[in-house]
């Protein structure tokens, strides 16, 4: 099958480093001798005359040259078109990329598009709004919201940035709807994993598999503040295994278990972000995976 990219850039106005990219990509892709376009993002995420573009003109592959809220956008809208979709990551955290373990150097993640095989990832929805990755309800939006805005990066900051959130916070009421059975927690978060990381290799849910068909879920429960970061820590360093629900429900102050679909009520109506981006929040929250919901790139 001969291969057609469209490339997908953000259009950061006078940054040399996007031209550079750019020219980059076209010289490779020509010296490849592949048919491609360069075209620009859209900020508003409407994408239906890219998507008959793609049909018309029998466009294989969408590479997306961004970050997160970029990838979330472009595979949620072009999906349904069967195209494979590539990530060149030029955003501040890079979630889906790491995880799936596609290079974050410029040379390397473009050597992967044109070298690599391409595999089907799921992704799952939140009262039906679309996610790929990590999505969350509680300080955890918070948290991840604030960790996305700032020039420092890495476990340390996202540690820190924990810290002071987690010191201003009090712990949200919720009911978590399983298929078995349902339970009552009082928590500070909790985080819905298909990636295992916020991006910046700050990673949540250490099992977490882009591929398994569920959904990794870590709910952080109340507890003494002095112990929170610890615990956090521990979890991001992959201490906590992933755990027998039943039995570690009363005496576990962070679980971590798998699941295809669950139900989150949220009367006291907990911030809730999808992928990273703050969103308004409800009082049930109806959660579903997506089981290979498009084609990826990776090694």
């Amino acid at each position: 099958m001969e291969r057609k990219i469209i490339y997908l850039i953000n259009p950061i106005s006078g940054t040399s480093k996007k031209e550079r990219i750019r020219e980059l990509v076209e010289r490779e892709t020509a010296f490849q001798q592949i048919p491609f376009k360069v075209m620009h993002t859209n900020a508003a995420g409407d994408y239906e005359a890219l998507k008959e573009l793609i049909q018309e003109e029998k466009y294989t592959d969408i590479v997306m040259m961004g970050g997160d809220g970029t990838v979330n956008q472009v595979t949620d809208s072009l999906r349904s078109t069967g195209v494979r979709f590539g990530i060149i990551p030029v955003g501040s955290g890079n979630g889906l990329a790491r995880a799936a373990n596609i290079p974050t150097k410029l040379k390397a993640a473009l050597a992967l598009i044109f070298e690599g095989k391409a595999s089907a990832v799921d992704a799952f929805t939140i009262n039906g709004a679309y996610s790929c990755m990590l999505s969350g309800v509680g300080f955890d939006a918070q948290v991840a919201h604030d960790f996305a805005q700032k020039s420092i990066r890495g476990l340390l900051a996202y540690t820190q940035q924990s810290i002071i959130q987690f010191f201003k916070a009090n712990p949200y009421q919720f009911e978590v709807i399983l298929e078995q059975f349902s339970f009552f927690t009082d928590a500070f978060f909790i985080s819905i994993a298909n990636s295992n990381q916020f991006g910046n290799n700050a990673t949540i849910a250490p099992q977490a598999s882009l591929s398994d068909g569920m959904l990794d879920i870590v709910i952080v429960q109340k507890m003494n503040k002095a112990k929170l970061p610890f615990a956090i820590l521990r979890q991001m360093r992959g201490n906590n295994k992933l755990q027998q629900l039943v039995e570690d429900m009363s005496n576990k102050n962070i679980l971590y278990f798998q699941t295809p679909s669950l139900t989150i009520k949220n009367p006291k109506l907990a911030p809730l972000h999808i992928d990273g981006e703050p969103k308004e929040t409800t009082e049930e929250l109806n959660i579903h995976i997506l089981k290979d919901a498009f084609l990826l790139i990776r090694p």
